[in-house]
């Protein structure tokens, strides 16, 4: 069968077309390397989820090969790689129908305006690659609203000085039920004169959009939502978009080639079946969407007489300039001892989100931070306050005495007590740009293959050293309102390593073919008929997780790909 668009990836940045066409009538099809689960196949099962990683490829299967920078003894730096398999680090965030969206926190920050200007607002940085976007925050902001009403986020607009302008006045479902503690953090952030603000979530504080509301279980992060109330592209929009009639899901579809011809079109995708059968398939419209590191990898993969280093790589930009998030995390520990009673009972409380950020120092505008252009101004960050809800791993440790001895009988079982009755950590998360640099990219390794025998996708995980000069003048802003919070034991770690649920470019946008791989809508500039939604279009990355954006994004896409589809339609008439 020929559809009129095919899809292959169906996450946050593949539902939104799909939704978006299938509800025009278009027939769309998406195909997804993984499984089609549902609520009823997601539990909060911690050694399921977060020791045995069950929602992803066994990395003997599918892995990837990561490049590291190490240093030889006369001081001299090289780049060295290890696959996955070896060592044991995953790159995969969610293989299923709807991807990591299923599996995402919910925070849905929006970029600001200087988020679309980085290079124009703070000038170049030597060794980071930053651009301009080749839109402006005012060209997707209606689609961040349309986010907020389709896939459904909770949450209260309050005055603060780097609130970015909005054209609705509030979130369309009021806050979720908040945790005792986010009170302490809004006391001390006024104390100290920082502006706490609620988290908006993409997870439905009600009934709403024929899904249910939070359960407040107190696992969300990694975790799949059992009720429906979290905003994943399945149960968001792939669902609806099923109902229409007009999309077609087919899962355990992995793609390893798209074909093209002589006219700079996609031709067929080629992808594996459930039992490793070759198959293909023909669309007037193609979308790639599989998350920054397999879109490039598929792109390169995918070489033919008229592209020979990969397709839509005529210029070499194709897994360039991948970015991650930059930042870190920092902790305190609360002691219920040194507590009053009705304090002890607010911090032992499980379920409710803190749902509290700051977003004070956005912008950073202090001479005494020692940044890239030494004028004590530049692109800060966010910081977000949270619990983790994981008993299995908060007890990792406690098997071992202060003598690296081992324990064990009513030794063992006395240290699990304390550990779970006599305190509790607060923790918060720094998001800051993680600057595109030539030291981050991707390739492919023709070495190290798959289950299927393909090569895989080598990284470079190269960072900038600004980022970290901004992760750690975050976390100490965080470190400060813990102190003033009265918690002990207090500890930062700010890295270069990327967190690998948070991964964007590779493709980025532009209006220029020479220094990107795709135009402002997202059309590959060199295949007139193949657009990317995912998050590798992204140039910089911002300081807030990507989910809301790429999301905004792919329905922006979606109405220019609607509109072009119907106009191909009509012509055909």
């Amino acid at each position: 069968m020929n559809y009129d668009i095919c899809i292959v990836g169906s996450g946050a940045g593949a539902s939104p077309v799909a939704y978006t066409l299938a509800k025009a009538g278009a027939k769309v099809l998406v195909l997804e390397k993984g499984p089609w689960l549902t609520e009823k196949e997601f539990f909060k099962d911690e050694l399921a989820i977060s020791l045995r990683d069950a929602y992803n490829p066994e990395l003997t299967d599918e892995q990837h090969v990561i490049e590291e920078e190490y240093q030889n003894d006369d001081g001299s730096l090289y780049w060295q790689g290890e696959a996955t398999s070896e060592s044991g680090w995953s790159f995969w965030n969610g293989n299923v129908v709807g991807g990591s969206s299923n599996f995402m926190s919910g925070y849905f920050h929006r970029m600001k305006p200087v988020d679309f200007r980085l290079r124009s607002e703070f000038g170049d940085i030597d060794g980071a690659n930053i651009v301009d976007w080749p839109i402006s925050y005012q060209e997707l902001e209606p689609y961040y609203a349309m986010v907020e009403q389709v896939v459904g986020v909770s949450g209260k607009v309050i005055d603060h000085p780097n609130q970015e302008p909005r054209s609705t006045q509030d979130f369309p479902y009021p806050p979720l039920a908040e945790h005792p503690v986010s009170q302490w953090i809004d006391n001390g952030a006024q104390s100290l004169g920082f502006h706490a603000m609620p988290v908006p979530r993409a997870v439905l504080s009600q009934p709403a959009l024929g899904r249910q509301s939070c359960e407040y279980s107190g696992y969300c992060s990694s975790y799949g939502c059992s009720s429906g109330a979290k905003g994943s592209g399945r149960a968001a929009l792939l669902n609806a978009a099923v109902a229409t009639g007009n999309l077609t899901i087919i899962a355990n579809a992995k793609v390893y080639h798209l074909e093209s011809n002589n006219k700079n079109q996609v031709s067929a995708v080629h992808y594996y079946d459930q039992q490793g059968r070759k198959q293909s398939v023909k669309a007037t419209l193609y979308v790639v969407a599989c998350q920054a590191v397999e879109t490039a990898r598929l792109l390169l993969a995918s070489k033919s007489d008229y592209f020979a280093d990969g397709l839509a790589n005529n210029h070499g930009q194709v897994g360039k300039n991948l970015v991650f998030s930059a930042g870190g995390t920092g902790q305190g520990d609360f002691y219920f001892s040194e507590l009053s009673k009705q304090q002890q009972n607010e911090l032992k409380q499980v379920g409710p989100f803190i749902n509290r950020a700051l977003q004070d120092w956005y912008q950073i505008n202090d001479k005494a931070f020692d940044g890239a252009n030494n004028l004590g101004k530049a692109k800060g960050g966010t910081i977000d306050f949270l619990f983790h809800q994981n008993p299995i791993a908060r007890v990792q440790g406690q098997q071992w005495d202060d003598n690296n001895e081992l324990v064990w009988g009513e030794q063992l079982k006395e240290k699990i007590f304390q550990e779970f009755t006599s305190y509790k950590t607060l923790r918060f998360e720094v998001f800051n740009d993680w600057l595109p640099t030539d030291d981050c990219f991707v390739t492919l390794d023709e070495e190290t293959t798959d289950k299927w025998g393909d090569p895989v996708a080598k990284v470079r995980i190269g960072a900038h050293p600004h980022d970290l000069k901004v992760g750690e003048y975050l976390a100490a802003k965080g470190t400060q309102l813990l102190e003033k919070l009265g918690a002990k034991n207090i500890s930062t770690s700010i890295s270069s390593y990327p967190p690998t649920n948070l991964m964007a470019g590779g493709c980025r946008f532009g209006d220029d073919p020479e220094t990107s791989v795709l135009n402002k809508y997202c059309q590959a500039h060199e295949v007139d008929n193949l657009y990317i939604t995912d998050g590798s279009f992204m140039p910089t990355g911002g300081s807030v997780p990507y989910t809301f954006t790429i999301y905004a994004n792919a329905f922006r896409v979606a109405e220019h790909i609607k509109q072009r589809w119907q106009h191909v339609a009509k012509t055909i008439v």
